[in-house]
C-alpha cells in the first residue's frame, strides 16, 4: 500500500522534475533581452542553456556513488538548495560569464535532484505500485518543454528576463522544507565504495561532449567536419568507458544491470522514443511560424494541445497498463507518435487549426503512455540490490536523449533540404515534411523493440496479471 507520506514524496520529486527540465529550455525564447542586457549578441546567450545541460548530463552518473556514501537524504537536500542558490545567482548576475557561472551552479544540483528524489521514492516501493509510482513521478516532466517557450514569452514580455530564475526561488525553498520533513533517514545508504576515478573522467567525459556537440550543431552553423570529428570521439570516449565499467570491481555505473532485458528495452527502445518526444516541440513551433506564417502565440498555443493529451490520458493510463499489459500498450503508443509524427510533417498552411490540435493532441496521449511504459517497464524486474544502479543509468540515458532531441531533429531539418527537393520538388515545408518523417521512423524503431517483449513481460508490476511469476526469457 501507498501511504500519504510516500505517494507525496513522489509528488515533491515530480515538482522538481518539472522544475529542472524548465530550466533545460525556457531561456531560449530570453536569449535576445539577456543578450541586450549584458551588451553581447543573442547568439552568445546559447552557452547560458548549453552550460546548464552539459553539466547536468556529465554529474548524474555521480549520483549514485554520492548516495552510496552519504546517503538519500543529506543528498537530495543538499541538491534542492544548490538549484534554489544559483537560481538566485543566475537572477542576480550582472554579466554573462556570471551567468554562466551560476547555471553551472544549477547543473550540479539539477544532476542530483531527481535521479537522487526518484532513489527516495523507489526505495520504499514494492514492485505492485511501482506503475502508479512511476506515472506521478513522469508525467509532470513532460509538460516542461511544451510550456517552456510560451512561458518564457510571456514572462520576458510582461516582465524581465531575470523572473526566468525568480520562480524557482519559492519553489525552491517550499521544496526544501517538504523533503525535510518527507524524506526519512531510514532511506539513507551507507555503503562504502571507492570512487571509480577512470570511469568518471571518461563517462563524464564522453557525456558531457556529446552533450555540447549536440549543442553545436542545433544552436549554430559549425561545419560538418567539426561536428562529426567531435561526435566520433565522444562516441569512442563512451565506449571505452563501457568497456571500463564491465570490467571494474567498483563501477562509477553498473553496466550488469542490461542484463535484465526490461531494463535493456527501456534503455534502447526509450532511448529513440525520448528523442522523437523531444523533437516534436521544437519542429512543430518551427514549422508552424516559418514555413505557414503563424504568429508566437498560435503556434505556442498549438504546442499546448501536447500537454492536452499528455493531461487527458493520465487517469487512463496506470488503468490500460494493468488491464492490457506493457506489450500491447508500448505497441499502440509507439505507432500513434509515429504516425502523428508522419501526419504532421504531411500538413501545409492551408491545413484547419483543428486538425493540426488533433494531431498535436494525439502525440501528446502516445507520448504521455509510452514514457510512463517505458520508465516502468525498465524498473519492473530489476533486483532491489541494483535498483541504484538501474536508476542512475535510467536518468543518464534520459537526460542524453533530452539533450540530443533538439540536435538530431536539426540534423533531420538539414537532410530534410536536399532530400525534399528531391521528392517533392520546390513544395513549400518539404524540408519538414522530410524531418517529421524520420521522427516517425524512429517511432517504429521502437516498435520493433516492443514486439520482441514476451507477452507477460512487466507483469511483476500490474495488479491484473495473471501470470507475474512466470519467468522472462532473456
Amino acid at each position: 500500500m501507498i501511504d500519504a507520506r510516500h505517494r507525496n514524496t513522489a509528488f515533491l520529486v515530480a515538482g522538481c522534475f518539472f522544475m529542472e527540465n524548465l530550466d533545460s529550455t525556457i531561456v531560449t525564447t530570453a536569449a535576445p533581452d539577456i543578450g541586450e542586457s549584458f551588451g553581447v549578441p543573442p547568439t552568445a546567450v546559447g552557452l547560458v542553456m548549453t552550460a546548464y545541460l552539459v553539466t547536468f548530463s556529465v554529474l548524474i552518473p555521480l549520483s549514485a556513488w554520492l548516495t552510496s556514501r552519504l546517503g538519500v537524504r543529506p543528498v537530495f537536500l543538499a541538491a534542492i538548495v544548490i538549484f534554489t542558490l544559483a537560481s538566485l545567482g543566475c537572477a542576480a548576475s550582472g554579466s554573462l560569464p556570471m551567468l554562466v557561472a551560476m547555471r553551472v551552479m544549477q547543473g550540479v544540483g539539477a544532476a542530483m535532484m531527481v535521479p537522487v528524489g526518484r532513489m527516495a521514492v523507489l526505495s520504499r516501493t514494492e514492485k505492485p505500485d511501482l506503475l502508479r509510482m512511476m506515472a506521478y513521478i513522469v508525467w509532470p516532466g513532460l509538460l516542461a518543454p511544451v510550456v517552456a517557450p510560451l512561458a518564457g514569452a510571456l514572462i520576458t514580455t510582461y516582465a524581465s528576463w531575470q523572473w526566468l530564475f525568480l520562480i524557482n526561488v519559492p519553489l525552491g525553498v517550499f521544496a526544501s522544507v517538504a523533503a525535510w520533513k518527507l524524506v526519512r533517514e531510514a532511506d539513507s545508504g551507507t555503503a562504502q565504495r571507492p570512487l571509480d576515478w577512470l570511469g568518471l573522467v571518461l563517462t563524464c567525459g564522453g557525456l558531457g561532449g556529446l552533450t555540447f556537440t549536440a549543442h553545436l550543431i542545433s544552436d549554430s552553423d559549425t561545419s560538418w567536419p567539426v561536428t562529426t570529428t567531435l561526435t566520433a570521439l565522444c562516441v569512442a570516449c563512451l565506449a571505452v568507458a563501457g568497456w571500463h565499467l564491465l570490467r571494474t570491481p567498483n563501477p562509477l555505473v553498473t553496466l550488469h544491470t542490461l542484463r535484465v532485458p526490461t531494463f535493456r528495452l527501456s534503455q534502447s527502445s526509450g532511448f529513440l522514443f525520448w528523442i522523437v518526444v523531444g523533437a516534436a516541440p521544437f519542429l512543430c513551433p518551427l514549422m508552424w511560424q516559418n514555413v505557414f506564417g503563424y504568429s508566437a502565440i498560435t503556434s505556442g498555443t498549438l504546442v499546448l494541445f501536447i500537454f492536452v493529451g499528455n493531461l487527458a490520458i493520465k487517469p487512463a493510463t496506470t488503468p490500460m497498463l494493468n488491464h492490457f499489459g506493457f506489450r500491447p500498450v508500448l505497441l499502440v503508443s509507439t505507432i500513434t507518435l509515429a504516425l502523428s509524427m508522419i501526419g504532421l510533417g504531411f500538413t501545409t498552411a492551408s491545413t484547419p487549426l483543428p486538425v493540426l490540435a488533433a494531431l498535436a493532441l494525439l502525440s501528446g496521449v502516445a507520448r504521455s503512455v509510452g514514457l510512463t511504459a517505458y520508465a516502468t517497464i525498465g524498473l519492473s524486474d530489476v533486483p532491489p540490490e541494483q535498483m541504484r544502479d538501474a536508476n542512475t543509468l535510467a536518468a543518464t540515458t534520459q537526460q542524453l536523449s533530452t539533450g540530443l532531441a533538439i540536435a538530431l531533429a536539426t540534423v533531420a531539418l538539414r537532410l530534410g533540404a536536399p532530400l525534399g527537393e528531391m521528392v517533392f520538388g520546390a513544395r513549400s515545408g518539404a524540408a519538414y515534411t522530410v524531418a517529421f518523417t524520420l521522427l516517425g521512423l524512429a517511432a517504429l524503431i521502437a516498435t520493433a523493440g516492443a514486439l520482441r517483449l514476451h507477452p507477460q513481460a512487466g507483469n511483476a508490476v500490474r495488479t491484473q496479471a495473471s501470470a507475474a511469476s512466470t519467468p522472462q526469457p532473456s
